[in-house]
């Protein structure tokens, strides 16, 4: 039975105390956890993104809705309400150059307190406002 022990206890002096090994798995796993979360925050992102756009756009088709349904029995009102909505709706260069255009005739009709009827030049000019600005929406 010594000799057991004996052998027993020369072989556990071979046995090599436990090492340190390097795990990094926690910031593994953090890492993960927050590029998940950049990930959702970007996708999220893009979705607010896209729905503002499109919001953008539903808000020019109201500009122009309103614009088509202008009563122009009214010169004065139908003049402050043409200017409002073709200011929003003027953003590129051609609806811009147009508007600046439209704008000088339309002022004959406010800031007075009486008003002609609109000349058929300015409901021209609106028509064609309306109808290039329908084209680009």
């Amino acid at each position: 039975m010594a000799l057991a022990e004996a052998n027993i206890t020369a072989q556990l002096r071979d046995i090599k105390p436990l090492l340190k090994i390097p795990d990094s798995s926690f910031y593994i796993y953090w890492g993960m956890i927050g590029f998940g979360i950049l990930l959702v925050l970007a996708i999220l992102f893009f979705i607010f993104k896209k729905l503002w756009e499109n919001r953008r756009i539903n808000l020019a088709k109201g500009y122009l809705a309103r614009l088509k349904a202008i009563d122009w029995s009214e010169s004065k009102k139908a003049a402050y309400e043409a200017t409002y909505y073709a200011r929003l709706l003027a953003t590129d260069e051609r609806r811009k150059e147009l508007f600046s255009q439209l704008e000088p005739m339309l002022e004959k009709y406010k800031y007075k307190k009486e008003v002609d009827a609109v000349d058929q030049d300015t409901l021209n000019q609106f028509n064609l406002f309306v109808q290039v600005a329908d084209e680009s929406i």
